[in-house]
C-alpha cells in the first residue's frame, strides 16, 4: 500500500532556524486539531509562520489527495537554514562587525492516521 502524505513548505522565513524548531518540536505526531491549538496560542513569531504552513499542509491533503482532515496528524515537522542576510554594524574605532540576519526553510508533512 502506498503511503499518502501532504506537504507544504515555506521558505526565506525571517526568523532563526534555531527559534523556529522551539515551535515545530512542539506539534510533531500531534493530531491536526491539537497543533493548531498549540500555535495559536504560543507567542512565538516563528508559530504565526508554522501555523500557516499547516493550514497550507491540510489543505494540499483534503483538496488534493481526498484525505480527511478530522483523520490527520502531523507526520513530520523540520526546519532547514536558508542563506543569510550579512549586515554591517559600526563598532568602535573605525571598524566593523558583520551581523547576521538568518531565514528559514519550514515544512510540514501531514499523514492520515491508519486503521481507525
Amino acid at each position: 500500500m502506498e503511503e499518502r502524505i501532504a506537504k507544504a513548505t515555506a521558505k526565506f522565513i525571517r526568523v532563526s532556524p534555531r527559534r523556529a524548531r522551539l515551535v515545530v518540536d512542539e506539534i510533531r505526531n500531534k493530531p491536526v486539531n491539537q497543533a493548531r491549538a498549540i500555535l495559536k496560542f504560543m507567542p512565538n513569531k516563528a508559530a504565526r509562520f508554522t501555523l500557516k504552513v499547516l493550514n497550507s499542509a491540510v489543505a494540499n491533503a483534503v483538496n488534493n489527495f481526498g484525505m480527511r482532515e478530522e483523520r490527520l496528524y502531523v507526520y513530520r515537522a523540520y526546519v532547514d537554514e536558508g542563506p543569510r542576510l550579512k549586515r554591517l554594524l559600526p563598532r568602535a574605532f573605525g571598524r566593523a562587525d558583520i551581523m547576521t540576519r538568518r531565514m528559514s526553510h519550514i515544512t510540514v508533512v501531514v499523514r492520515e492516521i491508519e486503521g481507525v
